[in-house]
């Protein structure tokens, strides 16, 4: 009898073992014959001066960063192409303080910038994308400097924006959750 249950119990943990279930983050959406990805520059809806290229380098660098590809940016002689259409900018303040003057009056102190994309990865020749997010969002909260009244418009919260927005686009796009 001992022996019957202890073999049910080594039963339902290979059965277990094989579930499906696997650590987050593991798992990985890239096709072995993707050798070179292109990485045409996106396109942009926002108004946004220069954003299109910062973003579309940054998307690059950080793929290039995975070591597993040759990355390019165009859309010919290569495996898959990733295409982007940047959709909205926003900057919201979402913090205040009082201003240097005597009167009492609110200044922002911090914003809340967000980029929405539409991004689609695909394999040259398939019809059906590898993945794609029509509404792929992107959101940080920046310090507004107190020297220059803004920190919004600089070049320093759009580098950063275009480095999270990369980071985080190059992961959903390659890593199976």
């Amino acid at each position: 009898m001992m022996t019957i249950r202890s073999l049910g119990v080594v039963l339902m943990a290979a059965l277990c073992g094989g579930c499906g279930y696997a650590l987050v983050g593991r798992g990985m959406t890239i096709d072995p014959t993707i050798k070179r990805i292109g990485v045409p520059t996106f396109t942009d809806a926002t108004g946004h001066p220069g954003l299109d290229q910062r973003i579309t380098q940054k998307v690059i660098e950080e793929l290039l960063k995975r070591g597993r590809f040759n990355v390019v940016q165009e859309s010919t002689g290569v495996d898959a192409v990733v295409r982007g259409e940047l959709t909205s900018y926003s900057e919201v303040p979402v913090g205040f303080g009082l201003g240097a003057q005597t009167d009492v009056q609110a200044q922002a102190s911090q914003y809340r910038i967000t980029l929405r994309a539409k991004v689609r990865y695909s394999k040259v020749g398939e019809k059906e994308p590898i993945w794609e997010n029509d509404a792929f969002n992107y959101s940080d909260t920046y310090d507004v400097s107190e020297n220059t009244g803004s920190l919004v418009n600089s070049d320093e919260a759009v580098e950063r924006l275009a480095s999270q927005f990369a980071r985080q686009l190059v992961a959903d796009m390659l890593e199976a959750f």
